[in-house]
Formats: C-alpha cells, sequence, structure tokens
C-alpha cells in the first residue's frame, strides 16, 4: 500500500471494530496529516484508548473521534491577556496542567529524583581501588 493512500473502511465494518493503528490513522486522516506514531504519541498523552490484542495495537475510529473531541477542547489562549498592563489581578486556574508545562513538571521531578540519586552515590565512601600497603619505605636518616 502506497504512503499516503486513502482507505475506505468497508461496510461490513463500523465505528467500533479494531483496525491496526496505522491502518486507522489513513482511514481517519485521508489527507496523511496524521500517522501510527502521532497516535501513539496521543495514547501517551492519555488521549487515545487503544487494545494491545497478541501483540498487535489497535484502535477504533470512534476512539479517534473521542481523541478529536479532547483535542477541541484543549485550544491555548493568547500567551500575554494584558491584564497585568491594565493594572488588573489575573485569577489563578485550578485545571491540570496540560502539554508543555506537564511536561516540564515531570522533568523537574526527575532531574531532581537524579540529583539526589546521585548526591546519595557520593555521600557513600568509595573502596581503596589500591591494594593496601605490605611493606615499609625506608626513611633516609638525617645526619
Amino acid at each position: 500500500m502506497a504512503e499516503g493512500s486513502v482507505l475506505k473502511i468497508p461496510d461490513q465494518f463500523d465505528e467500533t471494530t479494531p483496525l491496526r493503528v496505522a491502518i486507522a490513522a489513513r482511514i481517519a486522516f485521508p489527507d496523511g496529516s496524521m500517522c501510527a506514531a502521532g497516535l501513539r504519541k496521543e495514547r501517551d498523552a492519555g488521549r487515545l484508548e487503544t487494545e494491545l490484542i497478541a501483540g498487535k495495537e489497535y484502535v477504533t475510529l470512534l476512539a479517534i473521534t473521542r481523541m478529536r473531541e479532547l483535542c477541541r477542547g484543549r485550544r491555548k489562549g493568547h500567551a500575554s491577556s494584558g491584564a497585568a498592563k491594565a493594572g488588573k489581578k489575573t485569577e489563578r486556574s485550578e485545571t491540570k496542567l496540560d502539554g508543555l508545562s506537564a511536561i516540564e513538571q515531570r522533568s523537574s521531578a526527575l532531574a531532581a529524583a537524579k540529583k539526589a540519586i546521585q548526591d546519595l552515590k557520593l555521600k557513600r565512601r568509595s573502596r581503596p581501588t589500591s591494594p593496601a600497603s605490605t611493606t615499609e619505605r625506608a626513611v633516609p636518616k638525617m645526619s
């Protein structure tokens, strides 16, 4: 099958029929703008539900539709609202972090954990790498 070719879903299938991720991507995104890797990223982000059957990953067109609905609600607002210039206080959002903010939070937690492990390793005393000396050195006499 050629890359970017459009696939039609057969009549006996419906939106709950499990399809291999690559095939589902070609059906759901016929312009080729989304591939299997993109759907797997959405799965990893928790927005796409897939099934692992006999070591192969499947997804339904209904699951892709749900993922698209979740993605529609994630549009970001402007980086600056101008409220600071107007002297207005902005309210703090109580929503869970998405996208890069969540990744940065996980990355900083991972960095802190790695640093703590490194610190523990440095605090432990290393074993001597040279064998213990068994002979005494002759000290020259001073006259």
